[in-house]
């Protein structure tokens, strides 16, 4: 069955070159051309990955994902034409998973797309091993992890973590007490064809922190081990 993207762009001429390029990959292709359609069109096809403009009429970008984020789980790339690098960390910590910057090449975002779609399908194919009790669940102080249904409960409250948020906090589990460096976190969890740097980890650990701690400016799962990288606690 064909993947189904969301292409929400408000620049006419791109969006029809990256809606022909896509669909010549294979994928089924829904557009939004502002905020608020991107909204409805996300809703009503529950895509499997969405390439969101920042830079768009009604409601930006930015404010679209940071909604999205808490309603749905799918694969967000971004797509900005601006350099400076707030710009993108704003757009990770509001729960985008990639981005690019224009102008980029046809090649580099089919090529990001693919590694998105690969990298979701196979955290939630290798997350089903059995680890602490298989399909019961990962047990980290009082959450519980249950990756059949892609599901993080605390308290029996559920969690809204974004894919990259569930991503990074299932490699832990795996591997709690475990210290691992940024570099090695990029590798596993957003895969070697990602385009980013070590910044990115530090946000979703400080995002996925504010979600999964007690009291996030005192962290006692997700530790930082100083010079090193992170490491998740029983």
């Amino acid at each position: 069955m064909a993947r189904t993207i969301a292409l929400v762009e408000d620049d006419p001429n791109l969006l029809d070159v990256l809606r022909f390029n896509l669909v010549r990959e294979g994928y089924e292709v829904v557009v939004a051309h502002d905020g608020e359609e991107a909204l409805a069109v996300a809703r009503s096809s529950r895509p499997d990955l969405m390439i969101l403009d920042i830079m768009l009429p009604k409601l930006s970008g930015l404010e679209v994902c940071r909604i999205l984020r808490n309603e749905m789980s799918m694969p967000i790339l971004m797509l900005t034409a601006r350099i400076d690098e707030i710009d993108k960390v704003v757009g990770l910590e509001m729960g985008a998973d990639d981005y690019v910057t224009k102008p980029f090449g046809l090649r580099e975002l089919l090529a990001r797309v693919k590694a998105m779609l690969r990298r979701s399908d196979y955290v939630q194919v290798d997350s089903t091993a059995a680890v602490d009790g298989g399909s019961a669940g990962i047990v980290v102080g009082d959450l519980i992890i249950e990756p059949e249904r892609h599901v993080v409960t605390r308290g029996g409250e559920e969690l809204n973590l974004s894919p990259k948020e569930y991503d990074l906090l299932v490699y832990l589990a795996q591997n709690r007490r475990r210290t691992f460096s940024r570099d090695h976190l990029l590798d596993k969890v957003w895969g070697y064809d990602y385009g980013g740097d070590t910044r990115t980890v530090d946000v979703h650990v400080r995002w996925l922190r504010q979600k999964i701690e007690v009291d996030a400016s005192r962290p006692s799962l997700i530790r930082t081990v100083r010079g090193v990288g992170y490491k998740l606690e029983s």
